[in-house]
């Protein structure tokens, strides 16, 4: 997986082969097939070993709040551009419906603790939904040369995508905290950026 992810880094998904990663791993051409049938399912591995990466990364990101969940979301991808290009490529190597679904419960959980005070809880779960769609445009924006500085320059990207998610305000209805024991923070009642 090491050799994969080194591969793709450098040369993209067309670049990763069973017998590529073979070699950079230093073992015979037929060890791969011991874990993997074949190159579309190394290429599912490593994009199911990115949203792990990036759920991990949201998570710690959380208690800090949306803002830095959508921060660390955004990093990620401009750091590791071909591996989220993979993760959310569709095709053979797209992931199947039920992992699909658990990984996009695991980006909501990410993003659903900015969106807490909102009630019902369908609500938050939009709200996340919402941060989430914002947070992969810009991402994906800026891979691709759309908006923001040029990939030379990662200080100007940075702040570049701090000052998109400055820019960004949710009108946020006044609700009650919900319990403690929810696990989430109450939602502060201003048009702050999450």
């Amino acid at each position: 997986m090491r050799a994969a992810g080194g591969l793709l880094d450098e040369s993209g998904a067309e670049g990763l082969t069973l017998r590529a990663a073979a070699r950079r791993a230093g073992v015979s051409h037929a060890a791969p097939y011991r874990h993997f049938a074949s190159r579309e399912a190394l290429l599912a591995e490593v994009a199911r070993e990115g949203f792990a990466r990036l759920g991990a990364a949201l998570r710690d990101a959380a208690p800090r709040g949306g803002r830095a969940v959508a921060e660390e979301y955004v990093r990620f991808a401009l750091s590791q551009p071909q591996r989220f290009r993979l993760m959310f490529a569709a095709g053979p190597t797209s992931i199947d419906g039920a992992r699909w679904r658990e990984v996009m419960q695991e980006v909501t959980r990410a993003f659903a603790p900015a969106f807490s005070g909102l009630a019902p809880e369908q609500d938050a779960q939009r709200g996340a939904a919402a941060a989430w769609a914002l947070v992969h445009g810009l991402a994906q924006l800026m891979l691709d040369g759309r908006v923001g500085p040029p990939a030379s320059d990662p200080d100007a990207r940075q702040r570049f995508v701090g000052e998109v998610l400055g820019a960004v305000r949710f009108a946020v209805r006044a609700r009650p905290a919900r319990s403690a024991t929810a696990g989430l923070a109450p939602l502060p009642t201003t048009d702050r950026a999450p």
